[in-house]
């Protein structure tokens, strides 16, 4: 650049150059904006620059070198550069290399999918031929049929209006061309035409339901059967079918293997119109099994019970079992009282009057740790069949004889029933601290009923014991344990177990529940059994201390809980595999049941009839109705009251049961003019309203002593004055205190009546008496008071009863004497 005077003035080339940027902003405006541009500058080599250093030379024209940069230098920089160019080379030979091996593999694999491919077409394609060829000749053969089952003149030719012969027509479709067209236009619906994509897996193909690939492999091996000429059918199965009496269509198809759809089809076209629930006939049922191919093995209805037939031990799984010991012996010679001292607990107490009314069973562990399974029973004679059913699942009998009693009825009872069980007996002479014991004349006795003890010589022990004193319980407790030894009891632990039933009530909280006797094998939590007429699932075990146990085994008493109903004592408890087992055996015991009863009631000749009806106008009869707590108690008074009358009177039990009195007992009661006779139980309220307004008596007992001879006084007609009882209150328990010395206060509001201290009182626990007495106490807030009226609240403690707890119903009644008469 120079002025206006030539002379050169310093400046650069290409410097910056003005020009306009346009500039927007929000809203739509812009601004146009002057900037300066700037060239880059372009270095470009003059020719013969570089070639220098071309020949290696790190010297070159100094005058084109940088400034600064020595020749040691240049000469590093030209080796790096070349360095660098050659693993370039290298590198992009390696890929070059490893890019070709790639396409080898791939084309590689690309032939042998395409040689897989053509193999399977032409596999497919011979096939195909084949079934074409198969399909010709099927055709070929029709068409031959056709032609000799035709007339032998020439078919009439078809003719056009104006007489002109038609065209000959194409063959007509068979069934199979149209099936393989149908199939053409429907496309291959095959999962091996293409590859199956991880998308198409997924979303199921066009978004409809996919079939599973064990699906199409069924479908394809069905294609391929088809195409090489006909169908392999599945080997059919031939079953033997066991066919009883009637089955369940459903259950009918189980055993069979066939689906319940196919079944029921087949009945339905046999015109039988039924559901899978329904039952059919043997008949019915053996023409759908021969229908489908199968063998039919007719059963009787008691063959459902060979599945609980005793099974035979193996003698190398017996192991060891506590004995099962049973105190027998005539009423008050101490047998609840002597077991007690064994158990160091007081059960006396809590039966009414003293008196045992139920079996009790109890495992009792001596100071030496054997274990002792006791059965108490009664000893009243109304019990003898409750006894007998004790006799019969024992192994020892321990018969108690009061040393200043001797020989009783119910003793020999005992000892008959001992003897036909052919249990070893041991004699316990009771009560020997007593002034009056003499237990030689009980040893002179017992041989009149040959049972002769070790001190006249004989192999019966006998010890004498004192339940007050303890005296000779470790004496008796030796005895059975050696007599136990004699026995070599054992028992397998290990297989379904076998029980019997010793008691059985009706709970209101608990439902059905049953004492049992484990006599074999181990019962479990959820064990499915059959026992007796009723079946069930074991909810729960308790064991004889009200604890709660997952197993019993044998020798071992425990309370069941899960029964559908409340079995008979003395049934046979027995564990089956499957709860349609059970139900299958329990009905069929109870039909048996009905049909035994209705044939009893049947098997009566006219003439029996008519003598009969005569025999009756001349005998009285008491109706009774009878409602117990436990299943053994109403089982003793309805045979007790079976042997009350004569010629002239007697009692009719028209139904026994068991649980509170319900108002159907009333409405049966009323019906027949009977009485109702609870023992140990009460009516609920709304019985108890029903009752009063028709009029129907309901009694009350606790101990059958009173009801036997209530009932065998007001039948023969020799009534002397009796005790009545009048309810004048309830209370109900809301709180339970303990105050020192008194013991624990119930917290009462009375619901009904009046409450008097002088009156007596029972405590009712889900309308079941458990206890009888008369108040300690009766307080209105701090003071003694004689009587509290109805809807006040009040403190009440028992005399000697301290089991009291909230909920529980207090009767309050008072005892009368009235002069009965027959009505």
């Amino acid at each position: 650049m120079s002025d206006s005077d030539g002379k050169k003035t310093l400046g650069l080339r290409g410097g910056a150059r003005p020009g306009n940027v346009k500039q927007s902003f929000s809203h739509g405006r812009t601004k146009n904006v002057v900037v300066e541009t700037k060239r880059k500058r372009v270095v470009v080599p003059k020719p013969g620059a570089g070639k220098a250093g071309a020949g290696g030379s790190p010297v070159g024209d100094p005058s084109k070198r940088p400034a600064g940069i020595t020749d040691a230098e240049m000469d590093r920089r030209l080796r790096a550069v070349q360095a660098a160019k050659a693993r370039e080379s290298e590198e992009a030979a390696a890929r070059e290399a490893e890019e070709k091996a790639r396409a080898e593999d791939r084309e590689r694999r690309r032939a042998e999918q395409e040689e897989k491919e053509r193999e399977e077409k032409e596999r497919e394609e011979a096939l195909k031929a084949k079934a074409e060829e198969e399909a010709a000749k099927v055709r070929e053969a029709a068409a031959a049929a056709e032609a000799a089952a035709a007339a032998p003149s020439e078919p009439a030719v078809a003719r056009t209006p104006n007489n002109k012969a038609a065209p000959a027509q194409a063959p007509r479709k068979t069934e199979r061309d149209r099936e393989e067209t149908n199939k053409k236009n429907r496309g291959n619906d095959n999962r091996r035409s293409g590859k199956l994509t991880v998308n198409q897996a997924l979303t199921g193909g066009e978004g409809g339901r996919q079939r599973s690939m064990a699906a199409m492999k069924r479908k394809q091996e069905r294609a391929r059967q088809k195409a090489m000429g006909g169908s392999v059918e599945r080997e059919k199965v031939v079953r033997d079918v066991q066919l009883p009496e009637a089955i369940v269509v459903s259950e009918l198809a189980n055993r069979m293997a066939e689906r319940v759809g196919e079944v029921v089809k087949a009945l339905m076209n046999n015109g039988m119109m039924v559901t899978q629930n329904e039952t059919i006939d043997a008949d019915t049922a053996e023409l759908i099994i021969e229908e489908f191919g199968h063998k039919v093995v007719r059963v009787s209805d008691s063959d459902v019970e060979d599945v609980i037939k005793e099974v035979i031990d193996d003698p190398k799984d017996l192991v060891g079992r506590p004995p099962v010991i049973t105190i027998m012996g005539h009423v008050d010679h101490g047998k609840t009282s002597l077991l007690d001292a064994i158990r160091n607990a007081k059960v006396v107490a809590g039966e009414a009057g003293g008196i045992t009314q139920h079996i009790g069973a109890y495992q009792v562990t001596t100071e030496n740790g054997a274990v002792l399974s006791f059965l108490d029973t009664p000893g009243h004679a109304a019990f003898t069949s409750m006894r007998s059913r004790g006799a019969q699942v024992t192994d020892i009998v321990v018969l108690v004889v009061a040393a200043d009693d001797a020989v009783m009825p119910q003793t020999i009872e005992a000892i008959n029933h001992a003897k036909a069980a052919k249990v070893p007996m041991i004699v316990a002479i009771n009560k020997i601290d007593k002034p009056a014991a003499n237990p030689d004349k009980v040893r002179t006795d017992l041989l009149q009923h040959e049972v002769i003890v070790e001190k006249l010589s004989g192999d019966v022990q006998d010890v004498e014991v004192s339940a007050t004193t303890g005296q000779g319980l470790d004496q008796l407790l030796e005895a059975i344990a050696l007599q136990a030894e004699i026995l070599e009891l054992k028992a397998n632990p290990d297989r379904a177990a076998v029980g019997a039933v010793i008691e059985a009530q009706l709970d209101v909280g608990r439902g059905p529940v049953a004492t049992v006797l484990i006599q074999n094998g181990t019962l479990r939590q959820g064990d499915i059994f059959v026992v007796g007429e009723q079946y069930g699932k074991v909810r729960a075990l308790i064991n004889d201390q009200g604890e709660r146990v997952k197993e019993a085994g044998p020798s071992v008493p425990v309370e069941v809980l899960g029964l559908n109903g409340t079995p008979e004592a003395g049934d046979v408890l027995n564990v089956t595999s499957t709860e349609a087992q059970a139900r299958e055996i329990a009905s069929y015991r109870e039909k048996a049941a009905k049909d035994k009863r209705a044939a009893a009631g049947a098997a009566t000749t006219l003439e029996q009839l008519m003598a009969n009806a005569k025999a009756d106008e001349d005998v009285s009869e008491l109706p009774i109705l009878v409602k117990a707590d436990v299943q053994g108690s109403a089982e003793a008074i309805v045979q007790a009251m079976e042997k009350i009358g004569n010629d002239e009177v007697r009692v009719r039990v028209l139904h026994s049961g068991v649980g509170a009195i319900t108002e159907t007992d009333v409405g049966l009661a009323e019906a027949s003019g009977a009485p109702i006779m609870g023992f140990n139980v009460r009516a609920n309220a709304s019985a108890r309203n029903t009752a009063n307004q028709k009029g129907v008596e309901i009694r009350y007992y606790s101990v059958i002593y009173d009801l036997v001879d209530d009932v065998k006084a007001a039948a023969s007609g020799l009534l002397s004055n009796e005790i009545k009882e009048n309810f004048i209150g309830y209370a109900t328990i809301k709180e339970v205190f303990k105050v020192t010395g008194v013991g624990k206060v119930a917290g009462c509001l009375v619901t009904e009546g009046v409450a008097r201290r002088s009156a007596g009182v029972r405590l009712l626990r889900d309308n079941v008496v458990i206890h009888e007495g008369t108040l300690k106490t009766l307080k209105r807030f701090k003071d003694e008071v004689p009587e509290v009226q109805s809807g006040q609240e009040c403190g009440m403690a028992f005399e000697n009863y301290d089991d009291i707890r909230p909920d529980d119903v207090i009767e309050i009644f008072e005892r009368e004497e009235v002069t009965r008469t027959l009505s």
